[in-house]
């Protein structure tokens, strides 16, 4: 594999990891208000991470589709939704400051519950990198290897405050550091195990791209509004969400544009 694509895979998943490893510096429950700011930094680059390094892309290889170039973005867009719909119902998760499980009916820890929630969370930004690394091994001149590394970089860096999100709450409820950390950290190994094999598929499937780069983006919008608005926006009124939520839509924005 060449180590572009192999960089490009894996460094979502040490931003989970240097996240994570927060739990063994910071003590005591994550204040609110950075909560609140973190999940809006997260949705920020997720949304700008869908319309620029996804949606835009599949527009583009649509284009001899004439006035119907919207169609796979469309149709991709809708699958991705469908799908992470499907998945909330079925797979048992936990969100965070919530005591309510959704999902399927069992009898899991809460632990391994919001492990859940957040591998979840994971699997579309994996998706999101498999594809777009995949459409640049296939030759796509609309995706370039900086476009591809941009996308990992974001999606990096909001891993981050992800990573201690899901660990810091597992040692507030009296997890050891260690534990809470092996969490934290596994939570993110769906993002390259998803991304390896988004590859494999998009390698044989080179003419759905389109629709492929779709649902990766329709999976990441529907994480950031069924989960991360409304859990950046509860509790006592605040704009600090809506503010990091600019934030990082900026950041991604610009990172996508000059190195894309």
């Amino acid at each position: 594999m060449d180590l572009r694509v192999l960089l490009i895979i894996l460094l979502p998943f040490l931003g989970t990891i240097i996240g994570s490893g927060f739990v063994f510096f910071l003590k005591g429950q994550m204040n609110r208000k950075l909560q609140r700011a973190l999940m809006g930094f997260a949705a920020g680059v997720m949304v700008a991470a869908s319309i620029w390094s996804l949606i835009i892309p599949a527009m583009d290889q649509s284009e001899h589709m004439g006035k119907l170039a919207f169609l796979p973005a469309f149709i991709g867009v809708w699958a991705g939704v469908l799908f992470l719909l499907a998945l909330d119902h079925i797979i048992p998760h936990l969100h965070i400051n919530s005591e309510c499980p959704e999902g399927m009916s069992c009898e899991l820890k809460k632990p391994t519950m919001l492990f859940f929630a957040v591998a979840l969370h994971n699997l579309p930004e994996g998706m999101a990198v498999g594809v777009v690394a995949a459409g640049w091994l296939a030759g796509d001149t609309t995706i370039s290897v900086s476009a591809a590394l941009a996308l990992a970089v974001g999606i990096a860096i909001q891993n981050v405050p992800e990573g201690a999100i899901i660990s810091m709450p597992m040692r507030s409820d009296g997890m050891s550091r260690r534990r809470a950390f092996g969490y934290g950290a596994v939570s993110g190994a769906i993002e390259p195990v998803g991304a390896i094999i988004t590859i494999l598929l998009a390698a044989l499937m080179v003419p759905i791209l389109p629709y492929l780069l779709a649902f990766s983006a329709g999976a990441m919008l529907y994480v950031v509004v069924e989960e991360l608005i409304p859990e950046m926006s509860e509790g006592e009124h605040s704009n600090i969400g809506t503010v990091f939520f600019t934030v990082g839509f900026s950041l991604m924005m610009v990172l996508d544009v000059a190195l894309g």
